[in-house]
């Protein structure tokens, strides 16, 4: 029988062929792509996106958190913003009055991710209590002036990092987690549908921390995890992923589709974020800062969001800035972390209205700040 340090040799001589394998791989996808978006983009004579520090102001800050803002979600169709913190609560507000209209304190308060039901009655949030909360706005307070909890769904065994429902449908959710799974819940009866991942060889081999639903295409869904890979799945196969996305080099902490659901993006421990071709595999281009002057650290980013159009990726950084991303030419046209009234923190999550008039963004400074666009509307 084989000791100890001879299963670690082998299994280290075997981590090591996998990623020469991989390294070739790369390389030769490399000699196949003649091209990348930014490079055809300035062959076909394309410009950056003009933007004056006027064109994207901040034309309010939500203040009502007394911790950290860990995520937020708008709804499909009114001007709401639900926010999760580390204050163990979720706040509903309304973002053209800045109104607080419910404050849900919640019985474990390590809450890591919130979201909206398509038709805005109800939101979801998930975290370190390994379960998905369910809440209906509409339900009457109880006599601590609290909501109760409408629905609880547990079957994960680790923590729930993110949330998302299913487009146009109010009892489909999906959630991922640190037990390397996603699921896909019937929230009426709070039963698992489906587990994507988990004993099947083809899921992910490290915590998952993020997910987005492809609006084109509600069955397929994109998860990105800390084993530095992206994988896509069909919610009707769940016993292998569709496909395996490599690229980055560190945690993913954000993947959301582009608009037309063709592609989608991700943001990475790495401090890059990238965009693939979900049919192809192929990483069509990355969007890579330089390093921090203090410490020569890149900043990890944490979240992301495209325009409606697609010609603007946001990306939140760990530094506090959050980067206006021109698609195309992978050019930097704007930081809001360098206007006034910025952030004074960790970026922590951002996303973009329904109509795509304007960009929320909250942070570990307790607060969450929209942003209005001027102009460009046509290119936002």
């Amino acid at each position: 029988m084989a000791s100890v340090a001879e299963l670690k040799e082998k299994h280290a001589a075997a981590t090591a062929s996998v990623n020469s394998l991989r390294e070739r791989l790369r390389q030769r996808r490399q000699m196949l792509l003649d091209t990348d978006v930014e490079r055809y983009s300035k062959a076909q004579g394309r410009t950056p996106v003009s933007f004056n520090p006027t064109d994207l102001v901040c034309c309010r800050t939500l203040q009502g958190h007394s911790g950290k803002v860990y995520s937020l979600d708008w709804t499909p169709e009114k001007n709401w913003i639900v926010s999760a913190s580390q204050d163990g609560r979720l706040i509903v507000w309304n973002a053209l009055t800045s109104q607080k209209t419910h404050a849900i304190k919640l019985h474990c308060p390590w809450v890591m991710t919130c979201a909206f039901a398509p038709n805005g009655q109800s939101v979801a949030c998930g975290g370190l209590d390994s379960a998905c909360s369910i809440f209906n706005l509409n339900s009457q307070v109880d006599r601590d002036g609290n909501i109760p909890v409408s629905r609880i769904l547990t079957g994960h065994k680790g923590y729930v990092s993110s949330c998302q429902y299913v487009p146009d449908q109010e009892t489909r959710l999906i959630t991922s987690s640190g037990d390397q799974t996603c699921v896909l819940w019937d929230v009426t009866t709070g039963q698992r549908i489906s587990i994507f991942g988990g004993e099947f060889p083809s899921g992910h081999t490290a915590d998952v921390l993020s997910l987005s639903i492809n609006s084109s295409n509600t069955n397929m869904f994109v998860s990105g995890s800390c084993d530095a890979t992206v994988r896509l799945w069909d919610i009707r196969i769940a016993s292998r992923a569709v496909r395996t996305y490599h690229g980055h080099e560190g945690d993913i902490n954000s993947v959301k589709f582009f608009p037309d659901g063709q592609r989608f993006g991700t943001g990475s421990d790495d401090g890059t974020c990238r965009l693939f071709d979900m049919r192809t595999g192929h990483q069509l281009q990355v969007y890579s800062r330089e390093p921090d002057r203090n410490d020569n650290e890149l900043p990890i980013v944490t979240s992301i969001a495209f325009s409606i159009s697609g010609r603007l990726l946001f990306a939140g950084y760990s530094n506090g800035d959050c980067y206006v991303w021109d698609t195309l030419l992978a050019e930097v046209v704007l930081n809001l972390g360098n206007l006034q009234n910025s952030h004074e923190g960790r970026i922590s999550c951002l996303g973009l209205s329904s109509d795509g008039s304007a960009l929320c963004t909250g942070s570990w400074d307790k607060n969450l700040k929209i942003w209005a666009f001027s102009g460009h509307r046509k290119i936002v």
